[in-house]
């Protein structure tokens, strides 16, 4: 009976068996059901590397790995050696023979009477241990055939797959810094690594199943409590492809140019509820659903915001090219097609929510994403933005490392954050313990060098700097003509700009122990470098005045859309003055219109008398009645339109005096 069915019989697991003297042998058998027969020898027998054995007996099963044996069947490239190929292929049979049950052995001429073709096969055995042992005794031949096969394996695997050693990079390998990547998209990448799995996806599991987007999407989750998806009219197309860049542009069908018209004509009327009613019968019209998002935010309800900005997200994405790739850095969208600033917009806000719900890393993502779209136009100035959240996601490598490969064309550091965050960033890494001292090292001094730089460029800085932090500068820094209130004044507006937009967005990544020391022992040496009469300081000084005479429109539509504060103040008259929406704030002065909005219809037509008076006396003035023939307020009637046509006249008479007329 085979061991196989005792163990069976027995109720035992291979592997199980008690441990005794014999437990450590094993054979090298090719069928493990073959009966045991013949006598079985003991400890004492010989070795498994000993030459001309039929079968191997073994004590130690690792002494197998390095058995001559097993080196007569060492393959490569799909093949057997030289010294085996011959004897599997004639022998046959005979292998397996010389491989069989090893008792045989034993026996003596049983064995041969069985298996005559068992000596033959051990014979050759020994001739060919006897070829390996002369072709060992040269290892520098051994090498080089190893090196020569591993050679032909390379070049074997170059010319399946078509690739070459010659050439250029790829485009996508040059401008890796703006590789985004798929999974730091989904913000629940992110908080799983904070707060674990099972709190963040414990309640999303059950919604799941009830799920009925069957379209994955990248950007965002489809929720259930969402309307049915149907295509509302958005689509996009390849304009053309040249220098290994795509130019996408998105396009509207005729319906949604007619949604988009409604809308329009709803934003004019400074009423919400237009839009709400407009999004009734297009629920996926994506500036519909950003104007409403901001509407939702100013009254608090940031999660109602937030969700209508996913809508906008989700329904872009269905819209995509299927050459359109979220990920390589290639394609692009030109911001001056009114139809491009929709997708922009939306990554803008969302990257919003996600810093402000604990994500830095997802929003950095995003940030990358904004920055690939336009990198040269860059037309929300991303760059003012993307070093702060590579700080706040403790992302140093990728910091310095944009500002390595960008400097030489971009001037990078003419920039107040990046001026300030580089270094900042080169501080930090030195603070961290798990790399070498060298490294460490190297960092803090070149961390010191660009502060330096920074403080002799952006004097201006330091002084709100330290106001923002709550810290009192000495009085050697504070009464010195260079960083005292001369040096905030004598800077010109735009550069203002930059400084008051970078101060109220970072300043809090400042206010560490540790940070400040280094921050102080930098001011003494910039100081130092002053009173020593450094030509450096009268370059900047002459640098600043040439530089920031006026900040492009792209940073004033950045500074919008930030909505900090103390930015917005140093704003400009003209751009202040604008009607500025949210849908599409500062639009490009070289906007490209692939379609015109139709003129609106006079109310000369209509033959109203009342509405023509208080046209003469209010021109912006429009009844409720024509918004209802456009066709955009559907719930209220005309008797609405001229109730609150009464109330407007009432408060002019109200407020009007015969005496201020002259008869």
């Amino acid at each position: 009976m085979s061991r196989r069915a005792l163990r069976r019989l027995r109720g035992e697991q291979r592997g199980q068996e008690p441990l005794g003297p014999d437990a450590l042998r094993f054979d090298l058998l090719e069928d493990d059901d073959a009966d045991d027969e013949g006598p079985k020898p003991g400890l004492g027998g010989r070795r498994p590397g000993a030459a001309g054995k039929e079968g191997v007996r073994v004590n130690n099963r690792f002494e197998l790995i390095n058995m001559e044996d097993l080196e007569d069947g060492l393959v490569v490239n799909g093949e057997r050696s030289d010294a085996t190929l011959p004897d599997s292929v004639s022998s046959g049979n005979k292998g397996r023979a010389q491989r069989g049950n090893p008792e045989t052995k034993q026996d003596g001429d049983v064995a041969n009477a069985g298996f005559p073709e068992q000596s033959n096969a051990s014979g050759k055995l020994r001739k060919k241990k006897k070829k390996q042992k002369n072709k060992k005794s040269c290892p520098g031949e051994s090498s080089e055939n190893g090196l020569e096969d591993i050679d032909r394996i390379l070049e074997r695997i170059e010319d399946s797959s078509g690739f070459s050693h010659p050439g250029p990079p790829p485009l996508s390998s040059r401008k890796h810094i703006l590789y985004v990547e798929h999974r730091h998209l989904n913000p629940d990448t992110e908080l799983k690594r904070y707060f674990g799995a099972r709190a963040v996806l414990g309640e999303q599991r059950p919604r799941q199943r009830q799920r009925v987007y069957p379209k994955c999407a990248w950007l965002t989750t489809p929720k259930s409590t969402w309307p049915r998806y149907s295509k509302p009219g958005l689509s996009m197309r390849l304009l053309e492809s040249k220098k290994g860049l795509s130019f996408f542009a998105f396009e509207h069908s005729e319906e949604y140019q007619q949604a988009q018209h409604k809308f329009l004509v709803a934003v004019e009327s400074m009423e919400p509820n237009n839009i709400v009613v407009l999004l009734q019968t297009n629920p996926y019209h994506v500036d519909s659903l950003l104007q409403l998002s901001d509407a939702c935010r100013f009254q608090e309800d940031q999660e109602m915001a937030r969700d209508l900005i996913e809508r906008a997200l989700y329904s872009m994405e269905c819209a995509f090219h299927p050459l359109f790739s979220l990920t390589s850095g290639t394609c692009r969208l030109d911001y001056r097609r009114p139809e491009n600033r929709s997708f922009y917009l939306a990554l803008y806000k969302q990257m919003s929510f996600l810093e402000k719900r604990g994500c830095p890393r997802t929003a950095l993502e995003y940030c990358k994403l904004i920055l690939s779209l336009e990198p040269d136009e860059d037309p929300l100035c991303m760059l003012l933005l993307i070093d702060h959240l590579a700080l706040r996601a403790r992302n140093y490598e990728y910091l310095i490392r944009l500002f390595q490969e960008w400097e030489a064309h971009r001037n990078l550091s003419q920039l107040p954050n990046f001026a300030f965050s580089v270094p900042l960033a080169y501080f930090l890494l030195s603070q961290q313990t798990d790399l070498p001292e060298h490294e460490l090292t190297s960092a803090r001094q070149q961390a010191s060098l660009l502060i330096q730089q920074a403080l002799t460029m952006f004097p201006g800085v330091l002084m709100p700097l330290l106001e923002c932090c709550s810290v009192r500068p000495d009085a050697t820094v504070s009464n010195h003509h260079f960083f005292g209130p001369d040096a905030e004044i004598s800077q010109p507006p735009a550069l203002s700009q930059l400084v008051s937009l970078y101060l109220g967005r970072s300043h809090f990544l400042w206010k560490e122990p540790a940070t400040m020391s280094w921050l102080e022992e930098n001011v003494r040496e910039v100081l130092q470098a002053v009173d020593a009469g450094d030509p450096a300081v009268e370059a900047c000084e002459n640098r600043r005045k040439v530089l920031y005479q006026r900040a492009p429109r792209n940073i004033h539509r950045h500074v919008i859309l930030s909505e900090i504060k103390e930015a917005v103040a140093a704003l400009p008259s003209d751009v202040t003055t604008q009607s500025v929406m949210g849908f599409d704030p500062l639009p490009p002065l070289d906007t490209i219109y692939s379609y015109v909005r139709p003129e609106r219809l006079s109310p000369v037509s209509h033959g109203n008398t009342i509405a023509l008076f208080f046209r003469s006396l209010l021109p912006n003035y429009t009844t409720e009645g024509e918004r209802l023939e456009e066709g955009v307020a559907r719930g209220p009637n005309r008797n609405q339109g001229l109730n609150r046509l009464m109330l407007a006249v009432r408060d002019m008479m109200a407020n009007f005096h015969f005496n201020d007329l002259e008869l």
